[in-house]
């Protein structure tokens, strides 16, 4: 491995290019890119600005000019794709769902300790400065205990039924849409920055169109969500991509004691914070604290975002490559728990029960 850490990227969509815009800015290079055909290689090779296109998936993950493969293709091939990464010897970034179920999930990231390499999922939104500043306020106390952890995760870009994409098909998607696609974010976000992780839970699952595209749905379009934790707390959170209106609304309250502690993803340079007798608008890049400032990369009043989330998760990633250990750097075990608790919503849709959380 050089001075630059070296990236293949397998997959050319909209995430694809994302990835490679992250690579860029931490200082890595994009060496080769593959598609599904050799046309879609070329293709991505020119959206997304690699060096060059591979003829196959497979000559991509046994490159020798690539350090670390990032998997962002349909949910239900990222198991073989990063077996095979893992079997060549790569570090390993894949998107999330890391697995459909969490039997897989828990294999990959056996493998990946086993093979003693850096293996990430892009849980981003850990990356805000704000979360990092509710984080950092729940665990030195000054929230006080936390008791609720409510909240929701809204979008739109599915509300109609002539609306379609690969990730209606359970085939194609896994037999999880809304929450294993957006819900399992939430859940990585209110865990990370509570402390508390969701023990057990009771949900509802809600398709609005049983058909798209002329197929039937079997995938859900919204799920509500009622929860336990292992330190006491109670919480909720609604999940839908048919709301009119909301584009990518994550917003979540971790209500203390003492504080209320409010993030919402499409006004993210704020931290709105609940008091008995004040409540106060914390700004980024005013008054935060250290672990926020680590990730404040402009001035106050210039608008940081998704991208710049992944840029600061794809460079602690690098960092991890390089030997460091990142504080809250999402990787496979992450992947495993998101599995875990998505199985744990559709069993208890099924049953319309209360059921364990696998630890």
């Amino acid at each position: 491995m050089g001075d630059r850490i070296r990236a293949g990227i397998v997959g050319t969509g909209f995430m694809g290019t994302v990835h490679a815009r992250a690579v860029r800015r931490g200082g890595g290079v994009v060496t080769r890119v593959a598609g599904s055909t050799p046309e879609s290689s070329r293709e991505g090779r020119e959206r997304i600005g690699a060096e060059s296109a591979t003829h196959s998936v497979e000559e991509l993950l046994t490159a020798e000019d690539v350090d670390v493969v990032h998997v962002c293709t349909p949910n239900a091939t990222h198991g073989p794709l990063v077996r095979a990464a893992l079997a060549a010897g790569k570090h390993v970034v894949c998107e999330k769902p890391l697995a459909v179920d969490p039997a897989e999930a828990q294999e990959l990231w056996d493998l990946a300790t086993a093979a003693g390499v850096t293996a990430t999922v892009p849980f981003v939104y850990r990356f805000y400065p704000t979360v990092r500043e509710a984080r950092a306020r729940v665990a030195h106390g000054s929230a006080g205990p936390v008791r609720l952890l409510h909240g929701s995760y809204l979008q739109d870009w599915l509300t109609e039924a002539t609306d379609e994409n690969w990730r209606v098909d359970a085939a194609t998607g896994g037999a999880s849409r809304a929450f294993a696609d957006i819900g399992v974010h939430w859940c990585d976000l209110v865990e990370f920055v509570s402390g508390h992780r969701i023990t057990r839970l009771v949900a509802r699952l809600l398709t609005v169109h049983p058909e798209r595209g002329g197929r039937p749905v079997t995938t859900e379009d919204a799920a509500v969500v009622l929860f336990e934790t292992d330190r006491g707390a109670a919480g909720n959170v609604t999940i839908s991509q048919v709301t009119p209106g909301r584009k990518n609304r994550l917003w979540f309250s971790v209500d203390g004691a003492a504080d209320s502690l409010c993030f919402d993803q499409e006004n993210p340079d704020s931290l709105w914070i609940g008091g008995r007798e004040v409540n106060r608008q914390l700004l980024r890049g005013s008054s935060e604290g250290p672990a926020a400032a680590r990730y404040s990369v402009v001035p106050g009043g210039h608008p940081q975002g998704y991208q710049d989330c992944f840029d600061a998760f794809v460079a602690d990633t690098h960092a991890a490559v390089a030997g460091s250990a990142p504080d809250g750097l999402p990787t496979f075990g992450d992947g495993v728990r998101a599995a875990r608790i998505t199985a744990a919503v559709l069993e208890s849709a099924a049953t319309q029960t209360w059921v364990e959380v696998a630890a």
